[in-house]
């Protein structure tokens, strides 16, 4: 046994805290990185949606603002009461809002439309939504996360997370290879 308590063999030098916290702490950076590159980037891709930020307060306080939204794209006539959307101020533009549909309705030329209201709001949003403003119904919500993808929006974010991704990724993955070979080696020593 050496000071740290730990045992070595001949020819290797005794490992201590440090090194099974460096070991722990990097194992849980690789396991924080895949779960945030299938939240934040292999759902989306695959359920072909889009990440949008809450930046206000209407929708409080399931959905504060900094929380990421993932938004599906759906068949309109399958929006129903409750569900939450993301749609265009006015159609075409790229402003939009995400809000709660309250009420179902049919405009003058006998077309479907919604009325939403934000969760945190008094009153019922004035313009009904039309079919062509939906961008779609919220998929999930991840707390928080919105800030870091607005700034990583305006600074490149394809290019920033994936590069943070790979880093992290790639630092777990060495972290696995070199404790694979050191317990191989610590095997042979032993035998």
């Amino acid at each position: 046994m050496t000071a740290a308590g730990v045992e070595s063999s001949p020819g290797t030098k005794p490992r201590g805290m440090r090194h099974a916290v460096g070991r722990v702490l990097g194992f849980v950076a690789l396991c924080v990185a895949l779960f945030a590159a299938v939240l934040l980037i292999v759902i989306p891709a695959v359920t072909g949606s889009q990440p949008y930020t809450v930046l206000t307060n209407s929708m409080a306080p399931k959905y504060p603002p900094g929380t990421l939204l993932i938004v599906e794209p759906v068949e309109f006539d399958s929006l129903k009461l409750g569900d939450v959307i993301t749609y265009q101020l006015k159609s075409g533009e790229p402003a939009v809002v995400t809000h709660r549909i309250v009420s179902v309705g049919v405009n003058q030329d006998g077309d479907r439309t919604l009325i939403t209201k934000g969760d945190n709001n008094t009153l019922e949003d004035e313009v009904p939504v039309q079919k062509v403003q939906v961008r779609g119904k919220l998929l999930y919500a991840v707390p928080h996360v919105g800030w870091a993808a607005n700034w990583m929006e305006n600074n490149n974010r394809e290019g920033v997370a994936k590069w943070l991704a790979v880093g992290l990724i790639g630092y777990g993955v060495a972290s696995i290879v070199i404790g694979a070979r050191e317990s191989r080696r610590k095997r042979k020593a032993e035998a």
